[in-house]
């Protein structure tokens, strides 16, 4: 008797998909698509283009899905094949694109009073969101980071540490209340 597609573990499905699963391979862009569009868009991809890189993505992931050995999980592995694409599509349109950043508002709380992350990121310079998403939104080190970014490793952790410094400062509650917060979101 044969175990159904969701019951397989990760592991498994790649192994089935890297000899041809197109089922299996499949099972896998269900589970993981989302945190993929996810870590994207909040590396600074529009929705259109966080389908589009993603989607890329999975294709690439299934031509190298012999490449996955287990090592750390399926999530990880797809999610820097992902940001490694961005990161190269940001490049070659930068190449072509003047960039002007503007100052984005302060604001970082909605309507409801809870903070939103997302916003928070907007608000960071383009290498910090994208150093502090790929740290902590895909799991890779500041040296596959700085392999990937092609900088210097002192100058992706400076950028992971001051990213993180101004989202804890814009994401600490109002200092009208002694410090204190009695509001839970």
């Amino acid at each position: 008797m044969s175990k159904s597609l969701r019951d397989l573990h990760d592991v498994e499905l790649a192994a089935q998909a890297a000899a041809g699963g197109r089922r299996e391979y499949g099972e896998l862009v269900r589970r993981h698509g989302s945190a993929v569009r996810g870590l994207l868009r909040r590396m600074g991809a529009a929705p259109s283009l966080a389908d589009d890189v993603a989607q890329d993505a999975f294709l690439q992931g299934f031509q190298r899905c012999s490449e996955f050995r287990g090592q750390g999980t399926f999530a990880g592995w797809i999610k820097k094949i992902a940001a490694r694409l961005y990161l190269k599509r940001v490049a070659r349109e930068a190449r072509y694109v003047a960039e002007v950043e503007a100052d984005e508002a302060d604001v970082v709380v909605d309507r409801a009073g809870v903070m939103d992350l997302d916003e928070a990121l907007k608000t960071l310079s383009e290498t910090e969101r994208v150093c502090v998403s790929l740290c902590h939104g895909a799991g890779m080190s500041h040296p596959e980071i700085a392999a990937a970014m092609d900088l210097p490793l002192g100058t992706v952790k400076s950028h992971v540490k001051r990213g993180l410094d101004k989202l804890r400062a814009r994401l600490q509650p109002a200092h009208g209340s002694g410090g204190r917060s009695t509001h839970v979101g």
